[in-house]
């Protein structure tokens, strides 16, 4: 049995201590005292379908989005039910997925760093090769840093990519596919798909662990702590939305010009906006911009203002 205070405590103190594919918008069931003036009209739903359709034009790329106004209802879509490579935005859930199954006390145990840990991106953990690290520090990496020593030892502790592959789907989350580690999950292959998910099933499994009640309050509270202090984003979702708005976030980029954003963001009126941004490109080693993901997110604003 897991005992509320215990786990505030423990919670508290990490948090202290560690920072249809072209539909474009949507009512899945109007918020009860919503007045229909306040959804984004027509002629905003069609602009934000064009302006997506413009955005992947001028940046050569294919684009997926899904965004969820959780007040109204109100969902803009585009491709939200292609799949792309998830890339590091899966580290959200797989946090997620191990704070729900474990106690404040387990996620102190610790995990001493060695040099067989380390792969491709290691911002954090390479400087404590030698160290203790417990599982609550890896995660502030992981969702912070995007480090992938520390997602891999996280995704050893809770069993495995099939793990967490059922941990979604226990949640209700049947699209997403977890098959590999860090960094090979990143290839992104065209029609493969491993490590793939959709812009609808990404959004929706981050509002489950954010703002749902997969867990609890303080857990929650503290993943989205921990998305707020992400070093990683600047220039993706925060970019896009207004300067006022609170941003917790995960970005992710991959083979083939992958370049993905999943965000909470709250306005500082109203109800908070789940989305998810994910693209890519033909070519293997294409680069991928920023910029998309940013301007995609302006579209989504605008529609849902």
């Amino acid at each position: 049995m897991r005992v509320p205070m215990t786990r505030h405590k423990a919670l508290a103190a990490l948090a202290a201590a560690a920072l249809m594919p072209l539909a474009a918008c949507s009512t899945p069931g109007a918020a009860e005292g919503t007045d229909a003036s306040d959804s984004p009209s027509n002629s905003a739903v069609a602009d934000a379908e064009a302006d997506f359709a413009l955005l992947e034009e001028e940046f050569d790329a294919t684009l997926g989005v899904y965004a969820l106004d959780t007040g109204s209802g109100e969902a803009v879509e585009y491709r939200a039910d292609e799949r792309f490579g998830y890339a590091s935005t899966f580290k959200v859930a797989l946090f997620g997925a191990l704070l729900e199954q474990t106690t404040p006390e387990e996620m102190e145990k610790v995990v001493t760093i060695s040099e067989d840990d380390l792969v491709n991106w290691n911002p954090v953990t390479e400087e404590r090769v030698g160290d203790d690290m417990s599982l609550l520090e890896l995660g502030d990496a992981a969702l912070r840093y995007s480090d992938n020593a520390a997602t891999n030892l996280l995704l050893e502790e809770l069993g495995g990519p099939e793990a967490l592959d059922a941990a979604l789907e226990e949640i209700g989350d049947d699209v997403t596919s977890v098959d590999r580690i860090e960094p090979e999950l990143n290839e992104g292959t065209p029609g493969d798909e491993r490590d793939t998910s959709t812009p609808r099933a990404m959004a929706t499994t981050l509002e489950a662990f954010t703002l749902g009640d997969v867990l609890p309050e303080e857990e929650s509270d503290l993943l989205v702590e921990m998305m707020r202090g992400n070093t990683t984003g600047d220039d993706l979702i925060r970019a896009g939305v207004p300067e006022d708005w609170e941003v917790g976030d995960r970005t992710g980029a991959g083979g083939y010009g992958i370049r993905n954003a999943i965000a909470v963001a709250w306005p500082p009126e109203g109800d908070p906006i789940v989305l998810a941004v994910m693209s890519s490109r033909d070519q293997e080693d294409a680069e991928y911009d920023d910029a998309l993901i940013a301007q995609a997110a302006e579209v989504v604003v605008d529609a849902l203002a």
